[in-house]
């Protein structure tokens, strides 16, 4: 598999379409457009390695509800594409539309790969050794019951085999989050402080799962994986609590402004509170006409929807509705 594209690449588009970076409005990204307000930084974290010893494992394992520690990573893409090296079987199934980069891992590191439509079928779990779940499904929204990962992961575990959950989006329903499962052995799940915290750049994510497998991710990723500021800052960030309610109302807010503002655009939408994805054959021709305009949307890899970010605030909203209002149907 060739090297994968996601959104956010927006100085590609801006050299493409001539539009200065600064005109632009980019909704490519599934990040919140509000970021946790970084603290003052002490000096002592650029001066000193990092040390595992900080309390941001303990705050993590506070936040997400789990009585087991975390391994802390750079951002959970390290352990996406190391999780597969260190898993026994040979068979694997991964949802055929959501975050190409589990494919891509688990191809790299010669698994066979059988692919399923929004949840796996029983005759399925029965011939593959490893599940990949991303829930809820990046881009089609896609929610899976905690019982059903649950009940997947008795059967995996069962002969041996594993349940990876990847829960970048999560945030939003920590009810239906399964990582107070974790700990016993074939269930991984994997969170991240990016997209809700819109700390992207940040890179800090967490392997949730049972102390072997996160000894030896930790080996293979070798010391100081998390930079001393990153740590800093997102320890902060998941023991801020009133931040986190601000944070869910204004997402909740703009989530249904946004819908509103897509309810005219044909198709089928898809909403995950972080973003919305519209289904539609035209979608290749609209991402186009927004590029044009300024607008930047994140077109799927299988080149049938796009998914809109969300805006930051009205004045963005208002943009984007006057673009979408000048979409012209394909020919």
């Amino acid at each position: 598999m060739s090297l994968l594209h996601h959104g956010g690449r927006l100085r590609q588009a801006a050299i493409e379409h001539r539009i200065p970076l600064s005109d632009w409005l980019d909704l490519s990204t599934g990040v919140a457009p509000w970021t946790y307000p970084i603290p003052a930084i002490e000096l002592s974290h650029w001066n000193r390695l990092p040390e595992t010893d900080d309390g941001l494992e303990l705050a993590a394992a506070k936040y997400y509800g789990s009585e087991v520690m975390p391994l802390a990573v750079a951002g959970s893409q390290a352990a996406i594409q190391q999780l597969p090296k260190h898993l026994d079987g040979k068979r694997v199934a991964l949802p055929r539309v959501g975050y190409k980069e589990h494919q891509k891992a688990w191809q790299q590191a010669n698994w066979e790969i059988e692919l399923y439509d929004l949840e796996p079928s029983q005759t399925l779990l029965d011939s593959v050794d490893a599940l990949v779940v991303i829930n809820p499904n990046n881009p089609m929204a896609h929610r899976i019951n905690p019982s059903n990962l649950i009940q997947w992961h008795q059967q995996l575990n069962a002969k041996g085999g594993t349940l990876v959950v990847d829960e970048a989006f999560m945030d939003l329903w920590p009810s239906d989050s399964i990582v107070h499962q974790t700990g016993t052995s074939g269930l991984v799940v994997l969170r991240s402080i990016g997209k809700f915290f819109g700390l992207a750049g940040a890179r800090v994510g967490f392997v949730f799962g049972w102390p072997k497998l996160l000894e030896q991710l930790s080996a293979t990723l070798g010391p100081w994986c998390v930079t001393g500021p990153a740590r800093q800052v997102a320890k902060t960030a998941l023991l801020d609590d009133h931040w986190q309610q601000q944070q869910h109302q204004r997402i909740d807010a703009m989530a249904n402004q946004l819908a509103a503002a897509l309810c005219s655009l044909p198709g089928t939408h898809h909403q995950c509170g972080l973003f919305i994805t519209v289904i539609h054959p035209d979608a290749p021709h609209w991402h186009r006409q927004c590029a044009r305009q300024g607008v930047y949307l994140r077109l799927t890899d299988e080149r049938h929807g796009l998914r809109f970010g969300l805006p930051k605030d009205t004045q963005q909203l208002q943009r984007l509705t006057k673009v979408l209002q000048g979409l012209v149907p394909s020919r």
